[in-house]
């Protein structure tokens, strides 16, 4: 069985945006939001009716990086589940330990995400 998981990206990188929400759009799930910087990720976090199942979030990012994002984002929801890409390794530990789901290194094996958002959205 297939199941749909609503997304929103943030990365400030239009090309890698773009990749991911073809591929996940591929595998049947939705995209309700793309964000280019952890401050507009943010305020679009805030005004959602019903929250994203994942959060797919970058490092380096302007404005706010993706640390600072997650931990404000953790802080207005503890359950929400964040995957961290990045190229960025050094913030690896940093990242798990605020309670993200999962820590992919770019580049990235889609199947692998594939399997992570399988993996925590399986009821």
């Amino acid at each position: 069985m297939i199941i749909i998981v609503n997304i929103l990206i943030v990365d400030d990188d239009v090309d890698i945006v773009n990749l991911f929400e073809q591929f996940l759009k591929f595998k049947g799930h939705t995209i309700v939001a793309k964000a280019s910087n952890g401050e507009e990720a943010l305020e679009i976090y805030k005004n959602f009716k019903n929250t994203p199942d994942i959060i797919i979030m970058d490092h380096r990012m302007p404005l706010k990086n993706g640390l600072e994002t997650t931990k404000e984002i953790l802080a207005i929801n503890p359950d929400c589940k964040i995957i961290f890409v990045s190229a960025d390794y050094s913030v690896r530990e940093k990242a798990l330990e605020m309670g993200v789901i999962e820590f992919l290194e770019k580049p990235i094996d889609f199947s692998t995400l594939f399997n992570i958002i399988e993996k925590y959205n399986h009821n």
